[in-house]
């Protein structure tokens, strides 16, 4: 299908999450790439208003380009589903599942995806005690970009335990995922839906230029290299693929979603991870989603149509079976 050319697309952006600035430079992108096609754009950063002023706009259709809560946990998706309003990228229950990496472990192990252990603690009892043995790794278990993440190892400077006063995400979460340090190299893969159904695009390398691919080295430039495709054997690009797009298929994900990995070199096949699968990931110039599309062929513009095509195409199809 083909976008109608008198068509109203809501750009939803900004909120009030942790991930505020990406979500602004993602929708500031998805705006600019619309209206660049022609197309009549509302602009909308969102407040707690923000269903009011969704109504008083009537738009044909929303690009969520929110990231973090509530525009990626479910929240905005149930608003949407109630007002009745068309949608980009996945629906309410999908949202739930993958913003939790608990329950994200819990949909996809089973199903032989390969996700590392860990359990989720107190951030009380990390004073007290190592939550797993060191090196390991801590993260809010509903967060994206990287946002809260820390390592800890014998030479961290947070004290051995962690010490009240040293800084990390366990003074600002009341509870955190702990989970064992993957050593090796970072990996990405976009997974991208279409009326013949989701296809696996490429893998992308993630080189920080120091540190681990954190927020900062994530949406700085010239802080990470991206190796497009990734220089690795045959076999795990090859994994990487078919892992993203079981995850988005057992997921439920809609549009675009993009799974990240960690792989220890050293282990081959088996040491292959998947650390979680993003339902609405980054659209900013420095996004992987619109690198791995433009090598694949796919302009940002063209990229930008697509995923409103596709939440259109849901939409009609999920009203034609009511």
């Amino acid at each position: 299908m083909t976008l109608p050319d008198d068509i109203h697309i809501l750009v939803l952006m900004g909120g009030w999450a942790n991930e505020r600035p990406v979500s602004l430079m993602s929708g500031t992108g998805v705006a600019d790439a619309l209206e660049s096609r022609g197309y009549r754009v509302t602009r909308l950063d969102m407040g707690r208003d923000v269903a009011a002023r969704i109504a008083e706009a009537a738009p044909d259709v929303v690009f969520n380009a929110l990231h973090g809560v509530p525009g990626e946990d479910g929240t905005v998706q149930g608003m949407l589903d109630l007002m009745g309003i068309p949608y980009t990228h996945s629906g309410l229950a999908t949202s739930v599942i993958a913003i939790d990496k608990e329950l994200t472990k819990q949909a996809l192990v089973p199903h032989g995806v390969p996700m590392p252990g860990g359990r989720i603690v107190k951030s009380a009892e990390l004073y007290e005690r190592d939550p797993l043995p060191r090196p390991y790794v801590l993260k809010p278990v509903n967060e994206g970009s990287s946002v809260g993440v820390a390592i800890v190892t014998d030479q961290s400077n947070c004290g051995n335990p962690i010490r009240r006063d040293a800084k990390g995400p366990w003074q600002e979460f009341s509870s955190l995922l702990a989970e064992p340090y993957i050593r090796g190299r970072e990996l990405t893969t976009a997974v991208m839906a279409g009326p013949e159904g989701p296809r696996a695009l490429l893998v992308t390398e993630l080189v920080p230029k120091s540190g681990f691919y954190d927020f900062e080295a994530k949406y700085t430039d010239g802080m990470t290299e991206h190796v497009c495709p990734a220089q690795i054997p045959e076999d795990i690009a090859r994994l990487c693929c078919e892992y993203a797009l079981k995850a988005h298929r057992l997921l439920g994900c809609r549009g675009v979603s993009r799974s990240d990995f960690r792989w220890d070199d050293e282990r081959g096949q088996d040491g292959l991870f998947l650390l979680e699968t993003n339902t609405q990931p980054g659209m900013t110039p420095l996004s992987l989603v619109p690198e791995q599309a433009k090598q694949c062929g796919i302009s940002y513009p063209e990229l930008c149509e697509m995923v409103v095509e596709e939440a259109l195409r849901f939409f009609a199809d999920k009203k034609g079976a009511d």
